[in-house]
């Protein structure tokens, strides 16, 4: 069996070749969508994230900000190394 990746930057055609993947009978594994799933409001992972970041990184709504939380991980590891 082969395992292909598919990777790309924003509006590369990921989901339209993941698509034609599905529609030709082939499994896919979304990542995105298991992030989401993982990061579900009251979910373990949403705990342990919210534990790890605060109460700021979450919308009115309480789900997690995914921009925020990209954007204080992005910068904490900037400072980290020094950028």
């Amino acid at each position: 069996m082969r395992i292909i990746g598919l990777t790309g930057g924003i509006a590369t055609g990921k989901s339209t070749v993941s698509n034609l993947f599905k529609a030709n009978g082939f499994p896919v594994v979304d990542a995105d969508v298991i992030a989401r799933d993982v990061l579900k409001k009251g979910s373990g992972g949403w705990r342990k994230v919210v534990a790890a970041f605060g109460e700021h990184i979450l919308l009115e709504n309480g789900e997690v900000d995914r921009a925020k939380l990209y954007l204080v991980i992005l910068l904490s590891a900037s400072f980290l190394i020094g950028f």
